[in-house]
């Protein structure tokens, strides 16, 4: 089978690899299109320390039911669309104890502490397929990344009385978005990229600012009534959008931090506490957020032509990270089609 390979960073290959075999309680999954997402960037430029080359990168999968070994339960059937949750649990660690197995503390996620999706063929336990004949292979590919903002807005606890300000609307930030409209609250998208602002507008989104050439804290001002914002979703990981997540919270308010920063930050700690503020990690997400997700792309209403910047052939894999690189801030997703 063919498969993708970073081999260096800035180098990709593409490879034959045998395809895989499958024991009596894995399903193979036929792939039809995975997700190019921020970490597999990060590895074609070198910056992603957790990553060993050469690696297969991807994550972000929808896929075609191909095979099930005799210990599958009846309900995945063979020709089924499925998406694969990507994430590893050991079961014994403190996350996995506590319920919270997204953030275990060995976690290995396909394409990134080992070989990912971006081939012909995968095998994977029956407990990480998740199928559904009413959803595309192609949007399936959306689900992982956008399950990723609603995780982050389960951990906001966020409800209908909640102003929230996502910082941040690609891919991550359109999950948090969404979900924070689908319950009742007022979202404030902030970014610098205008595209990005008028397609959170087009999500439910009842303000937007371009943190470029908006002054931040005065519309927050206007539109608050100098009382802040309940929520923060911070999904950028830059110095400058979690000092603002810290400094526009409203007393009492909850931070929620997605993004990973390439340096350390320093904050005004004194806010920590006069503010008396929540500040949470968001991390993966859970088998609830992703059926959320599939929920939500079964209303209809989902801009999927918009979320896909573009499908490319793994022939091609090289010239589409290389074109991401160049201008980043303009991707939502690129789709490998095999």
């Amino acid at each position: 089978m063919k498969a993708i390979q970073i081999i260096t960073p800035g180098t990709v290959n593409i490879v034959e690899l045998p395809v895989p075999s499958i024991n009596a309680d894995e399903v193979l999954v036929k792939i039809k299109y995975v997700g190019f997402c921020g970490s597999d960037l990060n590895t074609f430029a070198g910056k992603n320390p957790m990553v060993k080359f050469p690696i297969i990168p991807g994550h972000e999968i929808g896929g075609i039911i191909e095979s099930v070994g005799e210990n599958v339960p009846d309900n995945l059937t063979i020709g089924s669309p499925c998406t694969v949750n990507p994430y590893t649990a050991c079961g014994n660690c403190p996350s996995c104890r506590n319920g919270r197995p997204n953030a275990c503390q060995f976690n290995q996620t396909l394409g990134v502490q080992r070989n990912g999706a971006m081939c012909d063929y995968i095998a994977v336990h029956w407990t990480k397929v998740i199928a559904d004949a009413t959803i595309s292979p192609k949007d399936f590919c959306l689900v992982e990344p956008m399950s990723v903002g609603f995780h982050a807005v389960d951990r906001a606890k966020v409800s209908d009385l909640d102003t929230v300000m996502v910082i941040g609307c690609g891919m991550i930030g359109v999950g948090a978005i969404v979900r924070s409209v689908l319950r009742g609250a007022k979202v404030i998208a902030v970014d610098v990229d205008n595209e990005k602002l008028t397609l959170a507008r087009q999500l439910g989104a009842t303000y937007t600012i371009n943190s470029k050439t908006d002054d931040v804290h005065s519309r927050l001002s206007e539109i608050t009534h100098n009382a802040g914002v309940d929520v923060v979703i911070e999904a950028v990981g830059a110095a400058p959008t979690y000092q603002m997540a810290i400094n526009e919270i409203a007393f009492t308010g909850r931070v929620v931090c997605i993004g990973y920063a390439k340096s350390e930050i320093a904050f005004e700690t004194k806010y920590f506490v006069q503010k008396e503020l929540d500040i949470r990690g968001s991390r993966n997400a859970m088998p609830n957020d992703f059926r959320a997700v599939m929920e939500y792309m079964k209303r209809g209403t989902c801009p999927k032509n918009e979320l896909i910047s573009g499908v490319f052939s793994p022939d091609q894999a090289q010239h589409a990270l290389e074109k991401w690189q160049e201008n980043p801030g303009k991707v939502f997703r690129i789709l490998i089609e095999f």
